[in-house]
């Protein structure tokens, strides 16, 4: 190993350590989807079962198995516990920075370090490196296959073809049919912005699609035998049902995906606009030259433009929507950007003034928020006085010092140090300061804590009138199912009851004729917390 090799390791492991695995445990799982997750791969592997999901101990079938099996390993080592549950993705958003090093390093050697940092300072790439869900799963698989592809494109290795197959299955266990369905509508496009009209059919290699089956759907023929239902819950249901209706109520604009993706690149977002410009424009230019060798600089951008458009409009048709859907471009947008910083260090061109303040504006915009964010957070407002002063001025310093690098000779050249300063600040200012607050406001983690330390016996927990986030993590922090009083499931036994305190008197007509003691009332997410006396039986 050279000492160039061992310095790129270094410098990716430090980055990756700090922007992916820093601090995953500071506050608890959020949401709805991290604790559920979270808690069938646990289920899983108290079952030693590796074929159902299971969730209170019943199958649950809306997702495939790769993420239950990445958090079964980790859970097997490290024990059960939230920062475990999302270690899967932080290795899954590392496995992806290697591999984005690894292909500039063979085809487009000279980048490579800067390609591997812009691709882990993503912002999507960050939240979701840190997030127990499949959806960094899902886009590590999917853009490790796409880079095969076109390793294989350019080199003619079928290795390379096989690799792409490969993760293509590993994409299919991820999150289902839309990664091997993404990737042929991809190529499709490049074919035809390419007019290699065969390229389709060349890609259809049977011992490519021998490895995807033999990968992929051992799992798919398991779980239908054990599960008869499979079929309809997953693929009508989940997959076919959830694309063409607001089934689960996540109805979004047809644009929602636009400013998703633009902050999803952020802090790269303008350059990453300059870098698809550029390969698009010059396309057009030459759509009437006649066919030659192929200029694989040239289509390489144009494959990578493929590749960022063809999620994004594919997700906007969708009638249900959530940010993590557009994962699997983001990506493709820190490749097509390395690829244009590449050429243009070549060309010793400068960065035009006006690209380079309006970069340094995006670049420093989040730390405001950043720094602000346990305001924002705990207290739902943005604090005057010290605290928004220093912020802004900050905001500012970084902005100036940015914008003036930019526009010195050296600008391409010191664009992925300058830009990184912000996002190191960002991730440190979430994670030491904003941490508590989402702790307290946004996780169940909290309140479990206080609820298991007034039980003298292990207690059946109820909810009533909560979110489905705050069930779900009750969920995984008592490891029990949780009854919801509102649905008709009242425990005949001695229970604890969490209730919004909203509804008080639907929690006294549903307890009637039982004795009930209010324990505590819990601000930070608007709940009390009720002990609740055994239902008497008739003598």
């Amino acid at each position: 190993m050279t000492l160039r090799t061992r310095t790129d390791a270094l410098l990716l492991a430090g980055f990756c350590a700090f922007l992916f695995f820093y601090g995953l445990g500071k506050f608890g799982l959020i949401g709805a989807d991290e604790p559920r997750y979270a808690q069938v791969a646990r289920e899983m592997l108290d079952r030693h079962d590796w074929i159902t999901p299971v969730l209170g101990g019943q199958p649950w079938l809306e997702k495939p198995p790769l993420y239950y099996w990445q958090a079964m390993l980790v859970y097997s080592v490290m024990g059960v516990s939230d920062a475990a549950a999302r270690i899967p993705s932080a290795i899954d958003a590392t496995l992806l920075v290697i591999s984005v090093y690894l292909f500039f390093r063979r085809f487009r050697r000279g980048l490579e370090v800067d390609a591997a940092l812009i691709t882990a300072s993503c912002a999507g790439v960050i939240g979701y490196a840190r997030a127990a869900s499949m959806d960094m799963a899902l886009a590590a698989t999917f853009a490790i296959g796409m880079l095969a592809w076109w390793a294989w494109r350019e080199s003619g290795k079928k290795v390379y073809l096989a690799l792409f197959y490969a993760f293509m299955a590993l994409g299919m266990l991820a999150k289902g049919p839309v990664a091997p369905l993404l990737a042929g509508v991809v190529i499709a496009l490049f074919a035809v912005m390419t007019r290699e009209s065969r390229l389709v059919l060349k890609t259809l290699w049977l011992p490519g699609i021998l490895v995807f089956c033999a990968m992929a759907l051992p799992w798919y023929a398991a779980v239908q035998v054990r599960n008869p239902q499979f079929f309809r819950e997953f693929i009508l249901q989940h997959n076919l049902a959830r694309f063409s209706t607001d089934l689960y109520h996540h109805r979004e604009p047809f644009w929602y995906y636009l400013p998703v993706t633009l902050l999803a690149l952020a802090p790269w977002t303008i350059f990453v606009i300059a870098a698809f410009i550029e390969p698009v424009r010059a396309r057009w230019a030459e759509r009437n030259a006649p066919s030659e060798e192929p200029d694989y600089e040239l289509q390489f951008k144009l494959f990578a433009c493929c590749w960022v458009v063809v999620p994004l409009v594919f997700f906007s048709f969708s009638q249900s929507k959530l940010p993590g859907y557009i994962l699997p471009a983001i990506p493709a947008g820190a490749v097509l950007l390395a690829d244009y910083l590449r050429q243009h260090m070549e060309q010793d061109s400068s960065v035009p003034k006006w690209l380079a303040v309006v970069h340094a504006l995006v670049a420093s915009a989040t730390i405001v928020p950043a720094l602000l964010i346990g305001y924002v957070v705990g207290q739902h407002r943005l604090p005057g006085g010290r605290p928004m002063f220093v912020a802004l001025g900050i905001f500012f310093a970084l902005t100036t010092a940015i914008a003036l690098t930019l526009v010195s000779r050296v600008g391409f050249r010191m664009l992925r140090f300058v830009t990184l300063i912000p996002v190191v600040l960002v991730v440190a200012a979430v994670v030491r300061w904003g941490g508590p607050a989402i702790d307290h406001t946004l996780s169940a983690r909290s309140l479990a804590t206080e609820l298991a330390g007034i039980e003298t016996k292990p207690l059946t927990v109820a909810v009533c009138g909560t979110s489905r986030e705050l069930e779900y993590g009750l969920q995984f922090y008592g490891d029990q199912p949780i009854a919801r009083y509102e649905l008709g499931n009242f425990p005949a036994g001695e229970h604890l009851l969490v209730a919004a305190t909203t509804w008080k008197s639907n929690v006294t007509e549903w307890t009637r004729g039982r004795r009930v003691s209010l324990l505590g009332h819990y601000a930070p997410q608007h709940v009390d917390y009720y002990w609740v006396a055994a239902r008497k039986t008739e003598p």
